[in-house]
């Protein structure tokens, strides 16, 4: 016998009308609605907290550093005044002094504006962390305060993300709002790729921003061989390398047989984390990885800055800001 008939409703065969069906559908739609909002509640106040740590270290700490360090492109006549005993000789207009028949000299104002490009590796191992605190959560916080020191100088910022593949690129601009954008983007960003290819970011990098500018580049450099577009890069910008890694990308605990994961790849291995050779050829692996990254560095003139997941990062911003301030001076 063949039955007919139309689709029925699920819940009518519950014996429930239209009119009971309602209140349902409304409280699931409510309850989506609350977790959305309490979702975007813990992602503003994160932000927030992020820019209450950072813009205090600006105002207190940091800012002046980054001054020094990074002048504009060059001076802008203002005006003529006056010579005045210590003047320098050499700043004299003679047009304008022999014209009115005392001495006046050329004022000259720096051009302070720069653009600032932050480029940060989203791959997968930067999602790695043994402390409180993960790799990305580490530049996330740095490039904060680099975005923040930069728009207190009245420079742009700009922002490209890249894994293996480039994921977005926020064109330099100024303003708090723009800044806190690019903080969201760098915490929250969800990447298609997983893998890491620094040479197309940088490629991308010399393409769209022609003129000169300051980058740093924030990655824990676990990539294939990219020293050419570094090369290129540095020739271009003025690049600044900031190595992001964890201590136990490093050192290996004596905990006995365990499972190491490639978070780019899926690939395992097991070792016996007890054995002293084992944790030896570890650590030989990672210095010479270190050992090369440095290599490259030093033959591009590229400035590097080491830094470490759970350690105060703060230090050593400073330490490299006056190191390369003194090597100006010295210059």
């Amino acid at each position: 016998m063949k039955i007919s008939g139309s689709r029925q409703d699920p819940s009518t065969s519950l014996g429930m009308t239209s009119k009971a069906r309602r209140p349902l559908a409304t409280s699931v739609l409510q309850a989506r609605d609350d977790e959305s909002r309490s979702g975007a509640e813990e992602i503003l106040k994160k932000i927030r907290g992020l820019e209450i740590k950072t813009r205090a270290l600006v105002e207190t700490a940091f800012a002046g550093d980054y001054h020094s360090v990074f002048k504009g492109r060059g001076m802008n006549f203002e005006e003529v005044r006056e010579y005045q005993p210590g003047d320098e000789i050499r700043a004299i207009d003679w047009n304008v002094t022999a014209r009115l028949g005392s001495p006046f000299v050329k004022k000259f104002t720096e051009e302070r504006e720069l653009t600032v490009m932050l480029i940060v590796d989203v791959s997968a191992s930067g999602n790695f962390g043994s402390t409180s605190q993960s790799k990305r959560e580490l530049a996330a916080e740095v490039a904060c305060l680099l975005a923040f020191s930069a728009i207190r100088n009245n420079d742009k910022v700009g922002l490209l993300l890249f894994s293996d593949r480039l994921e977005l690129f926020i064109a330099p601009k100024k303003g708090r709002s723009h800044t806190l954008r690019i903080i969201r983007e760098i915490l929250f960003f969800d990447p298609v790729g997983r893998g890491t290819n620094p040479a197309a970011a940088l490629d991308h990098l010399n393409k769209i921003v022609t003129r000169r500018a300051v980058v740093f580049f924030i990655s824990d450099f676990q990539a294939e061989d990219f020293s050419r577009a570094l090369a290129v890069t540095a020739r271009r910008h003025d690049l600044i390398a900031i190595r992001i890694q964890d201590e136990r990308e490093s050192v290996l605990p004596p905990v006995g047989i365990i499972t190491l994961e490639d978070a780019e790849t899926g690939d395992q291995i097991e070792i016996n984390a007890a054995d002293s050779n084992v944790r030896r050829q570890f650590a030989q692996l990672a210095q010479a990885q270190l050992t090369e990254t440095m290599r490259v560095l030093r033959k591009n003139r590229i400035d590097r800055i080491e830094l470490r997941t759970g350690d105060d990062y703060l230090p050593a911003l400073r330490s490299f800001f006056k190191q390369r301030e003194h090597r100006m001076m010295v210059r």
